[in-house]
């Protein structure tokens, strides 16, 4: 009875497997504040395509974190560089299996942390960071990216993206916006994941938690500057903005189950204080329930693999 009334149903389809690769490693490696997580090898790249094929999910999102980094990130536009090998890498495994989906941002590439180049007082020049954008955008295409994903919450971004990629051919070439991205404290297991040497915050651009209806003109503005996916990054504490993102919207809408996020039900989980496996069905159900037309979490594989057996 419960099947035969059920509002809301997810299908593994929906969702995104986040995937770390590392420069340098010869094997996968695991995440200490992100259970069952790993930074993985180019060479391991292919296996965990094969692996997320397999479970029928819908797309990856690649993550790279280079050996050497430098103030205006150079890595990550190199064709040569580990982001664009990984995707290349990638869309020969996928073999259009799966979606392969590519993190647009300087923030793994760059000595300081930030999301994009720094002005001579220290804080993020939102137009030079957008002209990197837009090479880092044309060089992900070209290795083989059906979606870039620009995270970086720079003004005007996915314009810039957009024209960027039609002028060298790359109409098809999707963008997923990162259009509703609050300064969270649950972006902290990620930064691990990354290696990251942020010193301070992201406030500057990033959004202030407290603000609901700047979630909702944010999309809007990426919607209308060609964004063909918009998202709400984290999931779960602004489930409200997700739900006015989603009625609003005429493009498909996302949500990031965050690594703070996932961390928690892991947490809880191994200390058998929670069931794990009803809590990130829990989860998962409730960011679609609000909306979300495609969920990114580092659970996806097996969530997949629960929804097939409840089917």
């Amino acid at each position: 009875m419960r099947r035969l009334v059920r509002e809301t149903r997810v299908h593994p389809a929906q969702l995104v497997l986040p995937v770390f690769v590392r420069e340098g490693l010869e094997d996968s490696r695991d995440i200490e504040s992100l259970p069952g997580v790993q930074q993985h090898s180019l060479d391991a790249l292919p296996g965990v395509i094969d692996a997320a094929a397999e479970a029928g999910i819908g797309a990856v999102m690649l993550f790279a974190i280079p050996e050497a980094r430098d103030a205006t990130g150079t890595a990550a536009c190199a064709a040569d560089g580990i982001l664009n090998r990984a995707i290349a890498r990638a869309a020969e495994a996928a073999q259009g299996r799966v979606v392969v989906m590519a993190d647009l941002c300087l923030d793994e590439f760059t000595d300081h942390g930030h999301c994009g180049v720094l002005a001579a007082d220290g804080t993020v020049d939102n137009d030079a960071t957008n002209e990197v954008y837009a090479v880092m955008a044309v060089s992900q295409a070209r290795a083989g990216a059906d979606v870039v994903a620009p995270s970086g919450m720079m003004d005007g971004q996915t314009a810039v993206i957009r024209a960027a990629l039609d002028a060298e051919g790359f109409t098809s070439t999707s963008i997923l916006a990162y259009s509703a991205k609050y300064a969270s404290a649950a972006y902290g297991p990620f930064r691990d994941a990354v290696e990251s040497e942020l010193v301070g915050d992201r406030k500057a651009y990033q959004m202030d938690p407290a603000n609901r209806r700047e979630g909702l003109v944010e999309s809007t503005l990426d919607e209308a500057e060609g964004a063909d996916i918009v998202m709400v990054k984290p999931a779960l504490p602004y489930l409200d903005v997700l739900a006015d993102v989603a009625a609003a919207s005429a493009v498909p809408v996302a949500a990031y189950h965050v690594s703070g996020e996932y961390a928690q039900i892991e947490a809880a989980a191994e200390r058998g204080w929670i069931d794990r496996r009803v809590a990130h069905l829990e989860a998962v159900t409730s960011i679609v329930r609000a909306g979300a037309d495609i969920v990114l979490t580092y659970a996806a594989l097996e969530v997949a693999g629960w929804l097939k057996e409840d089917m």
